[in-house]
């Protein structure tokens, strides 16, 4: 049934030709019946006419010749009414049979029933009753069943009236039909409609066939280039041939196709312009820019020797140094997303320690800004192993839980985990300021703020939740955002447990379900997270180095 139903959407050919025959054969039927019930009628109509006419003037003849006999003596009887049933057959070329028959029961019959080459039974006691009750001055019909010597029964009219002998009951003589002829007839008719009725859907379904075919196999070509130059293969074209709609739409369309191709080309180049310019601008500035960050660190380092004016510039020199160095490892970063050299390192991580140490590491930024960092497991799971890139996975939720902090105004900050089958989620949740669903739209936008007036603590490039889309879809995961303003905001991070292997659904919602009671809330010694956020930061910018040019 799935088989039929792909081919029925996906062949235009079938479903003109289906549909023609569909239409054909409900307007042949509904002519053919029309034309066979007018033309039975007809044939009918005629037929009865004709031998209502014979049947009037024999059964009028008949109660002639009955009403003469004038003796009731039974052997005159045996005689006479013999021969008068006799002489009924005339000269009529009709096929008619007579019957002659009491319509009472009587024990002594003056004269036994007499049929020609017909049974009795044919006339039905309606027939009898009515011919009985209306007298001898009413002929009565009623169309009937003949069966034939081969049990084949063929329809026929009876007709009769009442006939009173001298003595005895009231008889009732017939007269029966036969319509055979009639019905042969009107079943050649009807043959004759059913040949014409195939062969005007044979010539349909041919005719449909070849128009669909026309307009189809054009249409089905140009398909077919439209995925050769969606693959790339921008040169393809559609063959012209005449003048008609399909040759217009076929040069239309290659004229489109070359339209497009030059528009792709140019952008392509612009595109690796682009790339280039920004991976050479950023390998030219890392050179200067390190001799720059050692200056600055040296002057950082010996701040306490200058006078307070220069010691605020060189504490601000030092900062801005840094945000630098890691705006250039986010353009760098950037660069290799879209030349298409990034790659992952995979391996089996534990996705709740890597989360419990990010929120580790983000405490003293939380306590700054006054927001406490909570870690929430609504579903007891196993295990929370899956097969990623560490190192991106752990800049995704130190990106997301800096941001949730930096918005939280001072509101608790949630990360939830849970775990299917099939994948990881991960959400981080704030009810600070929230977001508008015009700002979700573009909050995964290069160098997008929410607030561009809004001043930053993390000292962020813009393009922290660009580069975590990109790693989700290096992962074949994905990335998505909540937020209503003044409620706060939710960003849902869900991982495959294994690469190549889609998962069927996420196994939390967004923005996710919980009790305040589920909440654990995350400290840690802060000579400890010192130590832990100062090497985060300098194996963050050692893999910046290492990863090169594109």
């Amino acid at each position: 049934m799935t088989r039929l139903s792909k081919f029925w959407a996906r062949s235009l050919m079938a479903r003109a030709m289906v549909i023609t025959g569909v239409i054909t054969l409900v307007g042949s039927a509904l002519i053919a019946y029309f034309l066979v019930q007018q033309v039975t009628t007809g044939l009918y109509q005629e037929r009865l006419d004709q031998v209502e006419a014979e049947a009037t003037a024999g059964l009028a003849e008949a109660r002639q010749a009955f009403g003469a006999i004038e003796t009731s003596e039974s052997a005159t009887l045996e005689e006479r009414v013999p021969e008068i049933f006799e002489g009924l057959g005339g000269s009529s070329a009709l096929i008619r049979e007579s019957l002659l028959i009491p319509l009472e029961e009587s024990e002594n019959l003056p004269v036994m029933p007499r049929s020609t080459e017909i049974s009795q039974d044919v006339i039905s006691p309606e027939l009898r009753e009515a011919v009985l009750v209306s007298g001898p001055d009413r002929q009565h019909w009623q169309p009937v069943g003949i069966e034939g010597d081969d049990g084949v029964v063929v329809p026929g009219v009876a007709f009769g009236i009442s006939i009173q002998l001298p003595t005895g009951p009231p008889y009732g003589l017939f007269f029966v039909y036969d319509f055979s002829s009639v019905q042969e007839n009107v079943n050649f008719v009807f043959r004759v409609f059913l040949v014409a009725a195939t062969a005007i859907l044979v010539m349909n379904l041919l005719i449909a066939a070849w128009v669909a075919r026309s307009v189809v196999r054009p249409v089905s070509q140009a398909a077919e280039v439209s995925e050769r130059i969606a693959d790339g293969q921008l040169d393809q074209r559609l063959a012209v041939i005449g003048e008609d709609e399909i040759a217009r739409l076929g040069v239309s369309f290659n004229r489109m196709a070359s339209t497009l191709q030059e528009q792709i080309t140019q952008l392509a180049h612009l595109s690796k312009m682009q790339q280039r310019f920004v991976s050479d601008v950023s390998h030219e500035l890392r050179t200067p820019l390190t001799t720059v960050s050692m200056a600055a660190s040296m002057l950082y380092e010996s701040r306490d020797q200058f006078d307070p004016v220069s010691q605020r510039s060189t504490e601000l020199l030092h900062h801005q140094v840094e945000r630098f160095q890691a705006l250039l490892a986010d353009l760098l970063e950037m660069s290799r997303f879209d030349a298409g050299a990034a790659e992952l390192a995979l391996s089996e991580v534990d996705l709740w320690a890597l989360a419990e140490d990010v929120l580790t590491a983000a405490v003293p930024l939380a306590d700054r800004a006054g927001a406490e960092l909570n870690m929430v497991i609504p579903d007891e799971v196993d295990s929370y192993i899956a097969e990623v890139d560490r190192r991106r996975i752990n800049r995704i939720l130190r990106n997301l839980v800096n941001n949730a902090i930096e918005h939280s105004e001072g509101q608790p900050v949630d990360l939830i985990i849970s775990a299917n089958e099939s994948a990881v989620a991960i959400a981080v949740r704030d009810y600070g300021v929230g977001m508008s669903s015009e700002q979700v739209a573009h909050v995964f936008d290069r160098f997008w703020r929410a607030d561009p007036a809004r001043a930053r603590t993390t000292g962020g490039s813009g393009l922290g939740l660009s580069i975590a889309t990109e790693d989700i879809r290096l992962h074949q995961g994905s990335l998505d955002a909540w937020g209503q303003t003044g409620q706060g905001s939710c960003f849902r991070l869900v991982l495959p447990r294994v690469q190549g292997a889609p998962y069927e659904s996420s196994p939390l919602a967004l923005p996710p379900v919980y009790s305040v009671q589920q909440r654990n809330r995350i400290s840690a010694d802060a000579d400890l997270i010192a130590v832990e956020r100062a090497h985060d930061r300098v194996n963050e910018q050692a893999l910046y180095k290492d990863g090169g040019s594109p």
